[in-house]
């Protein structure tokens, strides 16, 4: 018999997937705890039993989206995929996040780009400035939206029901402790007290704004956002937080708001009416450029769905047997048969993509549609909604490579018996810094910690990194002597240049007792979406424990193994979101 029906629960379709409902349920409680729980917090936070609990992580983790440490379930970087196809099929980063940054870079200050989810908005894009005191919010969180500048915009375009259920959340959650991103309301506003005003369409028909002074502070703020065409943030988030928003408007579907760009502040920069009167115009400005892309750029060719993204989920089954919920990893991959070119697909293109049954898909389709995931968009297709950017996306959305690499090191420093390493060149390009590092215990180890620096001309991470670099990026030496630092030491400029050349050729680096005598490592290149070395990984050892040639035979597949690891998570991660290197 279906649940009751009720604000927070609504009645759960007979044909919903309870695993699914279940694992979505651990996604998110795991999004808004910021990425890690204990698998005994995220029984209580979801009310599963334990069992329940660790059979769904373990099945999260053998898809990539959990790693399972000691008693702490994290997310995991492969999750941001369930993000990135809402984001790829929206299309709206792809084609506008150029512009946020580049009126980031002129104003220094933050831009963000937000689309509206329900009553509340959720970012898309951020360019944030990196100050002691700088934006905290992450691409994915979601904000009422009465307490942000672009909520007032949106709301212009509610209907009457979509005001009645923003006013019942009010009324159920007047200090909004259903927003993980935003400090709790510290008092009550006006805006929740004014539940028998019901069409808001009137706005339309007042002239003086004067007129509304019997409706609640947001009801005012929607009606001033609808004749100004832009709106102000002074300090609803918290204290000192200042943001001025504009539509952004979609001229192929009849001028209706497809996000809203806003530069944020704080009072120490700007106030409010300051950031109105100076920053203003020139986010019309840019706003303009973005409305002028979204109306030359060519409409989106439909793009190969994938296939059989769900084949694999059998063979897990048999090799895992309870411990894996075929039903939850089938459920997920639906939602990654969407993306670029695949904004809307009907139940014949899911099953497709994903080699499942109609039936199998319908169900998957029925569950994400009564969890707000997915939404249908007429002509029998189906749609992600922002709401698919709670799996996991925002504490992810900031991440570095390090700790993308962290757990990578850590397995093949087990697996070699040698300290692993990850490294980057210094902006000088003299020297590489070391960014993360597992080391094991040995009586006689190599003694190195993350953020030291070696020059990169006699260290194995350096020869990879400078074998990438392009012409007028640096010649190494350039800048400094090539110093002997043993008798092994490459100190002449054309023969290191012709062992840079061998590096590129071979695709790995070998560097023989030239950085310390004794010393003995091997390393290949990180690169990112674009082929890009941007780090490379190592294995250093005592020159008495391998010899050159076991250092090739034994560690360089397993550093080439885990090198691909760490870029497949960095493709992930970085799609969307920029991945700190440094």
């Amino acid at each position: 018999m279906p649940a009751k029906t009720t604000l927070d629960a609504p009645a759960v379709p007979a044909e919903a997937v309870t695993p699914l409902i279940r694992g979505v349920a651990v996604l998110r409680r795991l999004t808004e705890a910021g990425g890690t729980l204990s698998a005994s917090g995220l029984e209580r936070a979801t009310g599963l039993a334990r069992s329940t609990v660790d059979r769904i992580t373990s099945t999260l983790a053998r898809m990539g989206y959990v790693r399972i440490d000691g008693r702490d379930v994290l997310l995991a970087p492969r999750v941001m995929e369930l993000g990135n196809a809402y984001l790829a099929a929206l299309g709206l980063p792809a084609l506008l996040s150029a512009h946020a940054d580049a009126l980031a870079d002129e104003l220094d200050e933050s831009v963000s780009l937000a689309v509206g989810d329900r009553d509340g908005i959720r970012f898309i894009h951020q360019a944030t400035r990196r100050r002691a005191m700088s934006l905290s919010f992450r691409i994915g969180d979601l904000l009422p939206a009465e307490r942000t500048a672009p909520g007032p915009l949106f709301a212009t375009e509610w209907t009457d029901a979509e005001w009645r259920a923003w006013r019942e959340r009010r009324a159920a959650d007047p200090e909004d402790r259903g927003f993980t991103a935003v400090p709790p309301r510290e008092h009550r506003s006006s805006d929740a007290d004014f539940e028998d005003f019901e069409d808001f369409e009137d706005f339309e028909d007042f002239e003086d704004l004067g007129d509304l002074g019997d409706l609640g502070d947001f009801e005012r703020r929607t009606a001033r956002a609808r004749k100004d065409g832009w709106a102000l943030d002074d300090q609803l988030i918290e204290p000192g937080l200042v943001a001025v928003s504009v539509p952004v408007r979609d001229p192929r579907a009849g001028g209706r708001i497809a996000c809203v760009a806003s530069v944020v502040s704080h009072t120490s920069r700007h106030t409010a009416a300051h950031l109105r009167d100076t920053l203003l115009p020139r986010l019309r400005t840019a706003v303009a450029e973005m409305e002028r892309e979204l109306r030359e750029a060519p409409e989106p060719e439909r793009a190969a769905a994938p296939a059989g993204l769900a084949t694999w989920t059998g063979a897990s089954k048999q090799e895992l047997g309870r411990e894996f919920v075929e039903s939850l990893a089938r459920g997920l991959t639906v939602l990654t048969a969407f993306g670029e070119g695949r904004a809307e697909l009907t139940l014949t293109d899911v099953a497709r993509a994903t080699g499942l049954a109609r039936a199998t898909a319908r169900r998957a389709l029925i569950t994400y549609e009564h969890l707000g995931l997915v939404r249908q968009s007429g002509n029998r297709s189906f749609a992600l909604t922002p709401r698919v950017l709670s799996l996991g996306f925002p504490p992810l959305s900031r991440t570095t490579l390090a700790e993308i690499a962290d757990p990578h090191l850590a397995e093949l420093a087990d697996r070699v018996h040698e300290s692993a390493s990850l490294a980057a060149l210094t902006p000088s390009g003299e020297e590489v810094q070391y960014l993360a590092r597992a080391a094991t215990s040995r009586v006689m180890s190599v003694n190195i910690t993350v953020g030291t620096r070696l020059p990169a001309y006699a260290t194995s991470l350096g020869r990879v990194l400078l074998s990438d670099l392009r012409p007028g990026e640096g010649q190494p030496g350039a800048r400094g002597e090539l110093r002997p630092l043993t008798p092994r030491t490459i100190t002449d400029p054309a023969a290191l240049t012709a062992a840079l050349q061998e590096v590129r050729t071979r695709g790995y680096a070998l560097v023989d007792e030239e950085l310390e005598e004794g010393l003995r490592s091997v390393a290949v290149p990180v690169r990112d979406r674009t082929g890009r070395v941007v780090a490379a990984v190592n294995v250093a050892m005592h020159a008495a424990r391998r010899s050159v040639e076991e250092c090739v035979r034994d560690v360089l597949p397993e550093l080439l193994e885990t090198a691909g690891r760490v870029e497949a998570e960095l493709r992930v991660a970085g799609r969307f979101a920029r991945v700190s290197v440094g």
